[in-house]
């Protein structure tokens, strides 16, 4: 019988609901340490040690130590996926309050899906680029066209130098809240690093959603036609 027994553990791991908090923070991108994971997952420090151990067993999470201190991070962006594509099946959250409202608007409109942009905001972005020429979809691949070359050297974005990467350079990414792709990869990844650069957008501490500037709604306006009105 032709069937891999580890599957099985890692979706055990995945499907416990404290653990699944965690991984849903850490979809940020950043490391965080075990006392704020257990805070934003709403349990103890040391069940948060518990679940985070075991997922560093299973190669789902990674750690890095500096001095006393651990933080933690998705291991990849293969996993990255796959919990992004688990919230785009998942039932929607029931909305109790207007805190929590205001947080589900702004996670829609634009967050960080681990290293690269998603939300409304990413879906847009990816359109544009599609319309303009400057990729076009390949299965479930993106591909930079002629016009795409010239328009990503004009932004300042190495293609070389991310087409170097030991990993993939631009796929798709299904997005949980628009139910549509946005672009991830080296190239989703080397776009979000330069929007930050540019200051067009923003982290914001303790989520994933991501915060317009004025420049951003001016640039995202002349650049991608993208007319921001939220946020």
């Amino acid at each position: 019988m032709n069937t891999n027994p580890n599957v099985g553990i890692v979706a055990a791991l995945v499907s416990e609901a404290s653990r699944a908090a965690i991984l849903t923070v850490l979809l940020d991108g950043r490391f965080h340490p075990a006392s704020e994971l257990a805070y934003m997952a709403g349990i103890t420090p040391q069940t948060a040690s518990f679940h985070l151990t075991k997922m560093v067993n299973a190669n789902i999470v990674t750690v890095e130590k500096q001095g006393r201190h651990r933080y933690y991070g998705i291991q990849n962006q293969e996993v990255a996926q796959v919990m992004e594509s688990f919230l785009s099946i998942a039932p929607q959250i029931e909305i109790k309050s207007l805190k929590h409202a205001l947080e589900d608007k702004a996670m829609r409109f634009a967050r960080t899906c681990y290293d690269h942009l998603a939300g409304n905001l990413g879906v847009q972005l990816a359109d544009f680029l599609i319309k303009a020429d400057i990729i076009c979809e390949e299965n479930d691949e993106y591909a930079v066209t002629e016009k795409g070359e010239k328009f990503f050297t004009a932004f300042q974005i190495d293609l070389k130098k991310i087409r170097s990467k030991r990993r993939s350079f631009s796929h798709k990414c299904l997005d949980w809240s628009e139910r549509r792709h946005h672009l991830a990869g080296a190239l989703g990844n080397a776009l979000l690093e330069r929007l930050l650069e540019l200051n067009w957008i923003q982290r914001l501490p303790k989520t994933r959603a991501i915060k317009i500037t004025p420049n951003g709604k001016k640039g995202f306006k002349e650049i991608f036609c993208i007319d921001i009105t939220q946020n």
